[in-house]
């Protein structure tokens, strides 16, 4: 359907109708800029783990730090798995300051330049759309540069 000036009717309505949940992870390797992503079809801290054990095994006998916000898998009361993972550091974003991790940046990417205006029917559709566009953005991939002088950021009025 189109409105009367040619603009398609985007948005959800009555009929919307929900064709399943995915759950994607993601990690920037800040040097090159490349994303390592990971699908799971809930979002627990199984899968978490499961995703970090990736990362650790392709980053084996190097120091890697993780730079998390403060999601409820990500923050255990007892870290076990960290304990066993003593290369790994974990660095937990403010809460509200989302903007100062990375991979949120890229995730605003993702989502202007996979997502915005599509329709999956599926998990499975949008598991390939998101494989598609990481594909393509690591084939170009270069490091996030700070765009605002540090002065803005530490004093924004």
């Amino acid at each position: 359907m189109r409105l009367p000036y040619g603009k398609p009717v985007n948005g959800f309505s009555h009929c919307y109708k929900r064709h399943g949940t995915t759950t994607l992870f993601a990690a920037l390797e800040v040097t090159p800029g490349q994303v390592k992503t990971a699908h799971y079809s809930r979002r627990r801290r199984r899968e978490f783990l499961d995703f970090m054990n990736e990362i650790v095994a392709e980053h084996r006998n190097r120091e890697i730090h993780v730079v998390l916000d403060n999601l409820n898998t990500h923050k255990p009361k007892q870290d076990r798995w960290l304990k066993r993972h003593p290369t790994v550091q974990l660095h937990f974003t403010p809460t509200y300051a989302s903007w100062l991790n990375p991979i949120e940046c890229w995730f605003s990417i993702l989502g202007r330049q996979a997502l915005r205006g599509a329709s999956f029917t599926s998990p499975h559709q949008l598991r390939q759309a998101y494989d598609n566009f990481v594909s393509v953005y690591n084939s170009t991939a270069a490091p996030f540069e700070w765009k605002r002088p540090l002065s803005s950021l530490l004093n924004p009025n």
